[in-house]
């Protein structure tokens, strides 16, 4: 069973996402193992300097760095992403599994990831040019790692 990883920075705050994971989590249960790992962001001034957060970013790549289980193919979320279809993602995580690879996406800070987690990426994904609440994201990450499953066995959940 492939194993997916997902290193977030920042906790969920609000229980109708808590219960959004689970539903997720209790779906996925039957075609992989799941780890959600939450990583605290470095805390920054509010109108922080561009080399106050470059630093930060530095410092949140080492702690991703510690995470990121071996045999990953590794899926990084940034808005410079690729966008896909839920079909090509489903391809995507179809291939990993296939190949005996592990899956881990990183969903950065406020302000990102630093470059040199990007650099390491199998696939820089974009969900869309819009910006949406880390939180939220997170759901919507969990749901289409779950249709890419149902795509993949030929399911009607995704029409």
């Amino acid at each position: 069973m492939i194993k997916i990883t997902i290193i977030a920075l920042g906790k969920l705050k609000e229980k109708y996402l808590e219960n959004a994971v689970a539903e997720y989590q209790k779906r996925l249960s039957r075609y992989c193992k799941l780890d959600i790992l939450e990583l605290e962001p470095v805390r920054l001034p509010e109108k922080p300097s561009q080399a106050e957060i470059d630093s930060a970013l530095l410092r949140e790549a080492e702690m991703i760095f510690k995470k990121i289980p071996a045999n990953s193919d590794v899926f990084t979320l940034c808005i410079e992403g690729k966008p896909l279809s839920s079909e090509k993602f489903a391809e995507n995580v179809a291939f990993s599994k296939n190949n005996g690879k592990n899956l881990t996406f990183i969903i950065g800070s406020s302000y990102g990831l630093c470059e040199k987690v990007k650099a390491i990426s199998k696939l820089k994904l974009s969900f869309s040019q819009m910006t949406f609440p880390h939180q939220l994201f997170r759901v919507m990450l969990l749901e289409q790692i779950y249709r890419a499953f149902k795509i993949n066995e030929g399911s009607a959940y995704h029409k």
